[in-house]
């Protein structure tokens, strides 16, 4: 019988780089759906391109369902940081490659109030915003197990304690 690897998911919101917000997007494509389906019933250019109303329809529903899967958990826990025996993953959305990084690779972690730094070997930095753990639930079981997994692999884990509010 195989043995069961502890692992630990710990799920991230989707990162918010995008100039438009989510309501915003998905606003946008609803409007060019209203607008080419109004085109279609009222049989505006139906002597000319009429066709194109549709090809414009089928590409505004494929941009809802872009938006959908990468903000919204349709398909399970996109974004994600999961702990496995050795190795820390990072999958930042559907659409983007996972991120490993090998226990024994890794020199240093900086633990920030709101940012992790994971100092590799080779002198690479990766760093990953806090902002993006959901919940102060989530984000103290994140900091325990970044410790757990430090002193498990005799890696140098350095804490900045967060400033003190005035």
């Amino acid at each position: 019988m195989p043995r069961a690897t502890k692992t630990t998911r710990i799920r991230l919101r989707p990162a918010d780089t995008s100039k438009v917000p989510f309501w915003g997007q998905l606003l946008i494509g609803f409007l060019w759906i209203a607008y080419t389906v109004f085109l279609i019933a009222a049989g505006q250019g139906e002597q000319d391109y009429h066709f194109l109303h549709y090809v414009f329809l089928v590409f505004s529903l494929i941009y809802i369902g872009y938006v959908l899967v990468h903000n919204a958990p349709i398909f399970g826990t996109q974004s994600y940081l999961e702990f496995t025996p050795g190795y820390i993953v990072h999958k930042g959305g559907l659409f983007r490659a996972k991120q490993v990084f090998a226990a024994e690779d890794i020199e240093a972690i900086d633990l920030a109030p709101m940012q992790l730094r994971i100092r590799l070997r080779s002198n690479d930095l990766y760093t990953l915003n806090l902002r993006e753990v959901k919940g102060p639930k989530r984000r103290e079981n994140f900091r325990n197990e970044i410790r757990q997994f430090a002193a498990q692999y005799n890696i140098t884990l350095r804490e900045t304690a967060p400033a003190p509010r005035v």
